[in-house]
């Protein structure tokens, strides 16, 4: 089997060195095109937020020399990111070493180690990024949930990725303002209930929106997420300021008759995916 094709559709993009080993409990999965990602047959898996988020980055910012990745978990928002911007070096910040042992791997897997500087740690951590050139690209993906307002998931790995344990929206603004270059954008995905909470996170650290589009899973339905894009205050004029930033018109995923709405078929071309394959694990905000 050729698995550079799929239904007559052939996956852009050169072939990963690969030469590393799946182990017991893992499943090795394509995140875009050729690039590859380890994940846990049990764990936290990735999902449509983080290729939407890292697309919704690469389209806000497609001039990066260097992108930071926030609580990157397995890697699956800087490797789609990567992939988009093949001249970017990425420092991604992840607690759990369960998770960055997996991103580890994908690295190497996709040949990606001369790209990537991967830290475990906590991104609220002063320390992480002193004396480090800024970003002119910052993405992530916070828990969408205060502790004791959701559900735990079972595994623990997963745990972080909903509930807010090591850091909420805002410490990722925080984070994010510090090390944004000059007219850098900060990109995360977050609920569209939530709204006001990450505007006023953005606000309060000194961040303006200047885009943002929201997210129908399913057309008919209310949104579900919301992409935003943001820059530090003192880098836009009065006028950016003033409007809160552009809302472009919602993104659906599916069509009212269950497949992959026209547009959202061509953003996944975009980062290298079929067109018409099912989309990756539900999102972590179902």
């Amino acid at each position: 089997m050729n698995d550079a094709l799929y239904r007559g559709w052939r996956r852009p993009g050169p072939l990963p060195p690969g030469g590393v080993e799946v182990e017991e409990g893992e499943t090795l999965d394509f995140i875009c095109a050729n690039y590859r990602i380890f994940q846990y047959a049990k764990g936290h898996r990735y999902s449509t937020d983080d290729v939407l988020t890292a697309w919704y980055g690469t389209l806000a910012a497609p001039r990066v020399d260097r992108a930071a990745d926030l609580g990157s978990g397995i890697g699956s928002v800087a490797i789609v990111a990567a992939w988009r911007l093949p001249g970017a070096h990425f420092v991604t910040v992840e607690a759990q070493e369960i998770s960055i042992r997996l991103a580890r791997k994908s690295v190497r897997y996709n040949g990606l180690e001369d790209r990537f500087t991967l830290i475990q740690g906590d991104l609220r951590d002063l320390s992480l990024f002193e004396g480090q050139p800024p970003c002119d690209l910052v993405l992530g993906s916070p828990p969408y949930f205060p502790a004791g307002t959701a559900v735990e998931a079972e595994h623990p790995q997963a745990v972080p990725a909903r509930i807010e344990i090591r850091g909420s929206v805002d410490d990722y603004a925080r984070t994010a303002a510090r090390i944004l270059a000059p007219g850098g954008v900060f990109v995360f995905v977050f609920p569209f209930g939530r709204i006001a909470r990450a505007k006023a996170a953005l606000e309060v650290n000194g961040l303006v929106v200047v885009r943002r589009r929201d997210v129908i899973f399913k057309e008919g339905e209310r949104p579900s997420l919301s992409l935003f894009a943001a820059s530090r205050a003192i880098d836009m004029p009065a006028g950016v300021r003033a409007r809160g930033g552009y809302v472009e018109r919602p993104l659906t995923i599916r069509a009212a008759n269950g497949n992959v709405d026209e547009e959202y078929a061509a953003i996944r071309m975009s980062f290298g995916f079929p067109p018409g394959e099912p989309a990756p694990d539900t999102p972590n905000s179902v």
